[in-house]
């Protein structure tokens, strides 16, 4: 059951993510999470270094979308600056939402992956798709939500299981 939670790639945060390798195997589109995978949920826009990084992204080939739960407002005082296509109040896991971002993209699964910052959201959701997942380390778990507080609380008992089975993969590692 746990291994649905089982991320294809962690990394530490999104600038940590080889592109290069991601375009040589056929990437063509990133679905991103927002909210402690992007900036802290507490950030209003970008910080200068994500600009730099998503530039770069788009400059390299990709198209980028962003899958949020936050709500209309936030994410788009977010995205629109950045002229980021996005999707919000995605209530992920939901299939649902992930089409509609991969509709956005014009892509199908095995050109896209998913990056994100929780397993029972981001991960989940994107394996249920069918698309490869990048888990990143929160930025601000302080600044979190309730509801976020129980998936961790629920993801630390996922993480016990997994690490136990010898499932859970390295830091910067890729599942097997």
């Amino acid at each position: 059951m746990f291994q649905r939670l089982l991320p294809d790639q962690i990394v530490h945060t999104v600038f940590d993510i080889d592109l290069d390798a991601l375009q040589a195997r056929g990437v063509r589109g990133i679905i991103t999470d927002l909210d402690n995978t992007l900036v802290s949920a507490k950030t209003p826009l970008a910080t200068p270094e994500l600009v730099t990084w998503l530039e770069r992204v788009r400059t390299i080939g990709f198209k980028v979308v962003i899958l949020s739960n936050n709500n209309s407002t936030r994410v788009a005082k977010f995205a629109e600056p950045l002229d980021i296509p996005f999707v919000p109040a995605a209530r992920k896991p939901s299939s649902i939402a992930f089409r509609k971002a991969l509709d956005k993209l014009e892509l199908v699964p095995e050109q896209a992956v998913v990056v994100g910052d929780q397993m029972l959201t981001d991960v989940l959701g994107g394996r249920r798709m069918g698309l490869h997942t990048i888990l990143v380390t929160p930025i601000a778990p302080a600044e979190e939500g309730w509801t976020t507080r129980i998936n961790r609380l629920i993801e630390k008992i996922a993480l016990k299981r997994l690490r136990r089975k010898g499932l859970w993969p390295q830091q910067g590692g890729t599942r097997k």
